[in-house]
């Protein structure tokens, strides 16, 4: 599933590409969606803008509706060139946007909503900017004390609760734990608050640095980037857990661990050597 890092790099390159443009050309597989364009036809208006807020996607219209989608594991967006061949096929394509210069495709998006000002607000799924950590609005105490509320859970799960963190997902969970030497399936009655606030200034940390601008301000298609939060230039040494069950730990040498965890059952990653668990004997 993309995380908050991929998504605010997705927002970045829609809005180089359709920010301030006309629509030309909307389609979408999605009835509600061809119902709202042919009551209220997106065509001729301009976006205003987009943004990511955690891992939803949002672009805004000059009519004042807001196209919000959410990849969950099989979504992506792309961005063509008219005329330009597609990566993926024609039977993918769930939504397109097309302008003068450029056709915006949301491939296999499977979560897709047009709302209003106030429907946006309203909406619980969709996190407010303060609950980013890729937000300027970001309150990092805040997030602290959401995490300190849900004091019966373990952390690896609680980091994964949007409504807690937006934008962390079940890579920067692992990741985010094994630099701050927290298990993750550590009880948070067990953390202090410096520990708790460690883990979000390391979130903060780890997922923007994945948002560094690497494309000098141009307009991208789609591509694959490695996430990474170590400083080894080999990409495959970006990572220090996650996906890396049975292998040594780069720091300690002890073999890394796998657990599914959570009632949504989300693999994760831990060194017992560096993560050990409070009160294990």
């Amino acid at each position: 599933m993309p995380e908050g890092d991929t998504i605010f790099r997705t927002a970045r390159t829609l809005r180089r590409a359709l920010a301030g443009k006309r629509i030309t050309r909307f389609e979408s597989t999605y009835p509600l969606l061809t119902r709202f364009h042919d009551d209220t036809p997106l065509t001729q208006q301009c976006v205003e803008g987009v943004e990511s807020r955690g891992k939803w996607l949002l672009i805004h219209f000059s009519g004042g509706a807001t196209l919000a989608t959410h990849m969950l594991m099989s979504g992506a967006w792309h961005i063509y060139r008219p005329g330009e061949r597609w990566q993926q096929p024609r039977a993918n394509m769930r939504i397109l946007l097309e302008t003068d210069d450029f056709v915006a495709v949301g491939f296999r998006v499977p979560v897709a909503q047009m709302c209003t000002a106030q429907s946006l607000a309203r909406d619980s799924r969709i996190p407010q900017p303060v609950l980013d950590v890729l937000s300027a609005e970001f309150d990092a105490r805040a997030a602290a004390e959401r995490v300190r509320a849900s004091a019966g859970e373990e952390i690896g799960d609680v980091l994964l609760h949007q409504e807690v963190l937006a934008g962390v997902g079940n890579v920067f969970k692992s990741e985010v734990c094994f630099v701050c030497g927290v298990h993750p399936f550590a009880p948070v009655a067990r953390l202090d608050m410096e520990q708790m606030e460690a883990l979000i200034a390391t979130a903060q940390k780890l997922v923007a640095a994945n948002v560094m601008e690497d494309s000098g301000g141009t307009i991208v298609t789609y591509r694959g980037l490695h996430r990474r939060t170590t400083h080894a230039s080999d990409p495959a040494e970006s990572l220090w857990v996650y996906g890396r069950a049975g292998e040594p730990c780069r720091r300690c040498g002890e073999r890394i661990e796998r657990k599914l965890q959570g009632p949504d059952a989300r693999v994760t990653f831990w060194c017992p050597g560096c993560q050990p668990l409070p009160g294990a004997q």
